[in-house]
């Protein structure tokens, strides 16, 4: 079986998921089986395995760090939120409905049984379980029938390790009062600190690490500085949402929708030096972008209204009709056609249906079975603007709950392979300069991203030659190991190891 270690924070977005995944990686190049495990993740960031599961994307990112294919055992429960009261429940890849806050919190520990079936299950596959908790283990509001924090760290007889977030400031009031905040049981269970995101002089910290060790009687494990990675990770979404690259040639604005989900298609746009990504949240932000990107989200009807009532779907109807590039993904393409029906009440109390953008000669009709599929893809034969990417191909999933009917059979986008059953299909449709498919993960492809660019480029009259394809694959792993070299440099490792080998004695 196993041997296990738990990493919980102080708060959330301590930098839990992205310690867990250094973590993982240096476990991973000392020869050991790794995996990650989140007992429950609520994210609208998700990722489809290849037997068609629905799993939080955090995991995803971890499982690749450790280099084994993602599995929907290691995030057993996934939250994915409808409204700021409720959430869909998926439970093993599947969806077991809708809830309230209210009542999950109640059938919360009905989920026990799934959580420590898929907990054991990896144990008999791994030598070491990287065990990554949720929020803080003080929230005392939610401690009881806690199944993500110090509940879970007992249920698996975890040792652990507790980060707190020094950028934001009162690190240690943080970690002494998270401590102070436990049961006796509990607080021996907390074998480590980690001071995360610290920038400066390690030198000036060392009085502060001092007394704090004094206080809580835990010994500091590491502090790992303040860096930048090209990391996926749920934590990522606020900087991600911020981050602006003012010198590049192309200038892509992203609908940054209420409900925005899997923002990680944009990751291989915002690595490319040539491409500044930005997020859009109303009029005045929309600028005089190249490209308009409408995203997925996790409730198609109520972001197509907001963007009806805030001004921006004028703004990008009239960057469309200027012959200027928009591409949408998912809920962002449901929204580009003529309507959206739903006759099941799917995001709605009663069946309605709503007017589309109009940009697209198709319409989308809701259903109660959701959609979920890995596939492989290839550009049909288009116009427009995207014409050099016929041919080109790239690997995603599908995840979504609606049905396209097409009113021009006759565009298709996407020729579509289903990676489980190799079914062939078609998707995706475009008219003029504007197109949209339902594939996640389609500008994951080198070829696409790169002739993207050079469409772009040509349309602005500017030089096209000399585009570099970039292997995305290789990139993430040169980012995986360069977060192993920091965890190496900034923890100590051999602390860790006597952790991870004694356990909780």
């Amino acid at each position: 079986m196993a041997k296990s270690i738990m990493i919980q924070g102080t708060m959330s977005n301590a930098g839990k998921s992205v310690i867990t995944g250094g973590l993982l990686r240096v476990l991973k190049q000392d020869g050991l089986r790794v995996c990650p495990f989140k007992s429950q993740n609520m994210a609208l960031n998700s990722y489809i395995t290849r037997d068609g599961l629905e799993m939080g994307r955090a995991q995803v990112m971890q499982a690749e760090a450790a280099g084994v294919e993602p599995d929907v055992l290691m995030n057993p429960i996934l939250l994915k939120p409808t409204n700021d009261t409720g959430s869909q429940v998926i439970v093993n890849g599947e969806v077991a409905g809708v809830m309230s806050a209210a009542e999950y919190f109640r059938r919360k520990t009905d989920y026990i049984p799934a959580i420590m079936e898929a907990y054991e299950q990896l144990s008999r596959q791994y030598d070491v379980i990287v065990i990554e908790g949720a929020g803080s283990p003080a929230e005392i509001n939610l401690k009881k029938h806690d199944i993500v924090n110090m509940g879970l760290a007992k249920m698996t007889d975890a040792p652990v390790l507790l980060a707190g977030d020094i950028d934001r400031g009162g690190v240690f009031a943080q970690i002494v009062g998270t401590i102070m905040l436990l049961e006796e049981e509990e607080r021996r269970r907390v074998k480590g600190t980690i001071i995360n995101k610290f920038r400066g002089d390690k030198g000036i910290l060392k009085p502060g690490l001092d007394m704090l060790e004094e206080r809580i009687h835990i010994p500091v494990c590491g502090v790992i500085p303040y860096f930048h990675l090209d990391i996926d990770d749920e934590d990522s979404l606020s900087e991600r949402f911020d981050r602006r690259n003012e010198s590049a040639m192309i200038d892509i604005a992203v609908i940054r929708f209420p409900r925005i989900s899997n923002f990680t298609d944009f990751a291989p746009l915002e690595c490319r030096e040539e491409i500044g990504v930005r997020y859009v949240s109303n009029a005045g932000e929309f600028g005089d972008p190249d490209v308009v990107i409408l995203p997925g989200t996790k409730s198609t009807v109520e972001d197509l209204k907001w963007m009806r009532q805030n001004g921006l779907e004028a703004k990008v109807i009239r960057h469309a009709s200027k012959q200027k590039l928009v591409f949408g993904i998912c809920g962002g393409y449901q929204m580009m056609g003529e309507s959206i029906e739903d006759p099941y009440g799917i995001e709605s109390t009663k069946t309605a249906s709503v007017r589309g953008m109009g940009l697209l000669p198709i319409r989308t009709v809701f259903e109660p079975e959701k959609r979920r599929t890995r596939v492989r893809v290839r550009f049909e034969h288009v116009s427009g603007m995207l014409k050099t990417l016929s041919g080109c191909e790239s690997e995603g999933y599908e995840i979504h709950m609606g049905h396209t009917v097409y009113q021009r059979p006759d565009r298709k986008l996407l020729a579509v392979c289903n990676e489980a059953d190799e079914k062939k299909s078609a998707d995706g449709t475009w008219d003029g300069n504007v197109y949209g498919c339902y594939i996640h993960g389609i500008f994951d492809g080198g070829e696409i991203v790169a002739g993207l660019v050079k469409a772009v480029l040509a349309s602005k009259g500017m030089e096209v030659s000399d585009i570099r394809v970039m292997d995305r694959r290789q990139y993430k792993e040169e980012q995986y190991d360069r977060l192993a070299d920091i965890i190496r440099e900034n923890m100590d490792m051999k602390r860790i190891y006597e952790i991870i080998e004694k356990g909780n004695a």
